[in-house]
This record gives structure tokens, sequence and C-alpha cells, in this order.
């Protein structure tokens, strides 16, 4: 009979013990680290899979960091716009009920009050957020605006809006009639405005006394005539004329008939005859011309060096009265960055501004939520307020009173704002759009990313029931298997014998 040793068994078994050794520290590593496989090549047919997943899951760590991102800054902007819109109103019921009140002084305590407040309406447009500015549009790195010292007083050889205002009352006051010539002659009473672009224009004028007709107003220069006839106006008869200030608001002048002399405020004495009744009427017109033109005309033109100074864009740059001399000048000229303080220093474009700055959220998703402090909301607020604080009133002219009421009511209207005017409120819900849509970008995502890891554990995941109770039955294996080897190596010829 062959006896066959057990060499070979013994070889085959060890060479057994070390791959059930190897699969038991595997086992254990999975155990530990919770993964298949320390490699895609690990993890078989499903590596192609694996590397998409994480793909996928990386893009949308992205997305979620960008929106992250993007979240803190439009919640800044809101703040900030929430707190602008708050001072805003505050400012509004001020001007309205403020009091003309000079107390010796140029100016009222609620204008001398209103710079803190301007200042900080700038300082919430020049909000920043990780190292860029969210008013400035696409010029993130540049402060949005100006101090309002260098708003109001200039800066160095640029004028700021004090000096526009001043530049600007000058051109529309003239000679101190609002560039509006009254003569007369006979029964007839005219009115001649200057050429040019400055002062009041004519726009009509309108009398129910009977018998007097109204010429005009002709073509350039404009002139507007009232010629009363042969017949005296009666008691209590108007004769109204309307100006276009230049704010492009209209005021009208109303004259009234009367017997009385000296006639009062806003009439005219009628005559023995209507030609001595014209001469009494061009008076009370001369003098009414020159009070409107020293109150409404001076309110209305220091709202249009506003709009001249703060109204500006990269096609339109700050209006500047084309002088000296500034009484006699016709035409306006553009001002330059090295002779006009530019308020707004950011992105001067004419496109959205929403589009100035954008964050894709999705493969296929861009929100934008740019901003620029020039905007119409932002800049009627700070156009008003900044009025309000620039101008300034003599305690002795006896017209500074109807300068200020005149003022004062056209930034109301101004900061009330029209239907078609763009608001604060607009503004910010157009960013709460933007701040919609990327939280639901955010939750679409965070549903995604479950998804996708739950998907990821099950491939590259070691199920830990699964591996423990492999661990337990490779170890009985093994053990028994260790078991047997040791008592094959103790075998020898006697234990035949």
């Amino acid at each position: 009979m062959a006896i066959t040793g057990i060499g070979g068994t013994s070889a085959l078994t060890l060479l057994t013990i070390g791959d059930m050794r190897n699969q038991l520290d595997d086992l254990q590593r999975q155990l530990g680290s919770g993964m298949k496989s320390t490699s895609y090549a690990g993890l078989g047919l499903d590596r192609g899979l694996s590397v998409g997943l994480r793909s996928q899951l990386s893009s949308i760590d992205g997305y979620q960091q960008s929106i992250t991102q993007v979240g803190v800054r439009l919640d800044l902007m809101q703040t900030a716009l929430g707190q602008f819109s708050q001072i805003t109103q505050s400012t509004k019921s001020t001007i309205v009920q403020s009091q003309f009140a000079l107390n010796g002084k140029t100016q009222t305590q609620d204008q001398i009050n209103s710079k803190a407040v301007l200042d900080q309406m700038l300082g919430l447009l020049n909000t920043g957020a990780d190292g860029r500015y969210l008013f400035s549009g696409r010029s993130v790195a540049q402060v949005p605006v100006e101090t309002s010292d260098h708003i109001l007083n200039g800066d160095g050889l640029k004028a700021g809006l004090k000096q526009i205002i001043d530049e600007r009352r000058q051109a529309d006051l003239g000679s101190g009639t609002g560039r509006v010539t009254v003569g007369g002659s006979g029964t007839q009473v005219s009115l001649t405005e200057d050429a040019g672009i400055y002062g009041m224009k004519l726009v009509g004028a309108t009398t129910n006394a009977s018998g007097a007709t109204v010429t005009g107003p002709s073509p350039s220069p404009a002139t507007l005539t009232v010629d009363l006839g042969g017949t005296n106006p009666n008691p209590g008869d108007v004769v109204s004329f309307t100006f276009k200030m230049p704010d492009g608001t209209t005021r009208d002048l109303k004259l009234t008939a009367t017997t009385a002399s000296p006639p009062g405020d806003g009439q005219f004495t009628i005559g023995a005859t209507s030609t001595d009744t014209a001469t009494n009427l061009q008076g009370a017109l001369s003098q009414g011309v020159s009070t409107m033109a020293q109150t409404e005309l001076v309110a209305a033109s220091a709202v249009q060096a506003g709009n001249d100074f703060f109204n500006t864009d990269a096609n339109h740059p700050p209006q500047r009265v084309d002088g000296p001399p500034f009484d006699t000048a016709t035409q306006a000229k553009d001002g330059t960055s090295a002779d006009t303080v530019s308020w707004y220093m950011g992105d001067n474009a004419t496109d959205d501004p929403r589009s100035t700055a954008q964050a894709r959220v999705d493969t296929s998703q861009t929100v934008s939520y740019g901003a620029r402090a020039n905007e119409e909301a932002l800049r009627n607020s700070i156009q008003n307020v900044a009025l309000f604080v620039a101008t300034s009133f003599s305690p002795s002219d006896p017209n500074s009173q109807g300068q200020y009421q005149a003022l004062t009511q056209r930034l109301n209207a101004s900061l009330v704002g029209s239907a078609n005017q763009q608001s604060v409120t607009d503004l910010s819900g157009e960013l709460a759009g933007a701040q919609t849509a990327i939280n639901n970008a955010k939750d679409r995502h965070s549903q995604s990313s479950t998804t996708l890891t739950n998907l990821l554990q099950s491939i590259e995941g070691a199920p830990q029931e699964l591996v423990a109770s492999q661990i337990l039955a490779l170890q009985t294996s093994l053990q028994a298997t260790l078991q047997t080897t040791a008592l094959l190596l103790k075998t020898s010829l006697v234990n035949y014998l």
C-alpha cells in the first residue's frame, strides 16, 4: 500500500489560511471604515457608477457653496434696503412737518439734523460682503458712493451739489424775474421769456374778463399778450398766467380785478379806463412774477440742479450751466470728472442692474442679483435728502419762507413718488425673487444630495451587520482550519504503527 505524505496538503492549507487571514483583515477594515474598498478597482462593475455619483455630488456641493455665499449677500442687501426705506419714510415725515424757523442761522434745525440721515443712507449703499461692494454693479471693488462732504461741498476743483444749485439759481433767476420780462402798451400787457433753457417758460394765459383777449405764446422767444380791449373788467374777474418751472412743474399766477386801491396781494386795481387798468395789471404782474421767481422758481431751480447732478449714467454726464457769467447763460454743458464730483462711483452702465451680478445655482439655472446705488429708487431718496441738506436761506430775505415751503412741497412729492417710478419696495421685491430662486435650488440640491449619497453608500459602503456576520463566519472557518492544520502537522509514521 502506498503512503502519501502530508507536505503538499499542508502547504495548500497554509495558503488557504493566508487567504482567509487576508479576507479577515479586509473585513475588519470594512467594519472600521464602513467602506467596501480603498480603491475604485475594488468596487468591480460598480466603479463607473461610483465615479459618476461622486462627480454629481461634487457639482451639487459647488452649487450649494455658491448658494450660501449669494444668500448671505442677498440677506445683507435686503437688510440695507429695509433700513434705507425706513429712513426715507422717516425723512419724508420730517420734511412734511418741518416748520420754517432759522433762529439766526441759514438752515432750519430739521435741515441740520438731516445731514446725519444722509450719512447713514450713504453708508447703507456702501454695504459690502466678502471683499465686494453690493451696490456697485460690476465694479465690486469700488466704493459705490462718495462721502456726504464731497457730494455737498465738492472735492478740490470738483464742484459739489451746493455749487451746482447756486450756478443753476443764477441762471434761472437772471436779473431777478426768472428770465421773464413784463411789458405793455395801451390796453395790452405782455410777457416775454428769454431765449435758452433757463428761467420760467410761458405756457399760456386765461381770463374771464369781458372783452379781453389772449394771444400767444408765440414761437421762441415766446411772448404772451393779454389785451383788455375797450371795456374794463368787473371786480372779481381773473387773469391767470401759467408758467413752466425748471423742474417741469407748472405754477399759476392769478390776478383778480378789484376796486380797492392799493390792491392786496394777487390783485390789480380797476382804473378809470381799460388803459389805466392795463397799467395797474402790468404792475401787479411784475410784482407777482418777481415773487414767483424768488420763491417757486428758486425751489424748482434747486430741484432741477439736483436732477442735473444726480441723474447721471455712462451716457448722461452731470449737467452744468455754461458760464460764467451764469445769469445770462442760455445753454448747459457736460460736467467732467475733472470739474464735477461724481456722487456714484460704481459701474455706471445703462443695462439692467440685476444682470451685473450672477450666480449659477444649477446646471441650467443662473440667478441675477446685482444692484447699483444710482438706481431710480435709491438715487431719488439720496437726491431729495441731499437737496434738503444743501439748500440755505437768508434770515433777512422776506421770500425765504416761501422758498422753503415751495422746496419742502416738492421734496415731499418727489419722495412719495409716482406709480410709474421705481420704489425701494420694487427693488427689494426683485431681490426677493432671487432669494426665492436660490432657496428653491438649495432645497432641490439637498434632496438630490440625499438620494445620491444613499445610492453611493449602497455601492461603496460596507453594511456593518453583514460584515460582522462574515467576520464571525470567517473566524470560525479559520479557527477550524488552523486546528486541522495543527493536527496534521503533529502527525507522524508512529501514529500509524
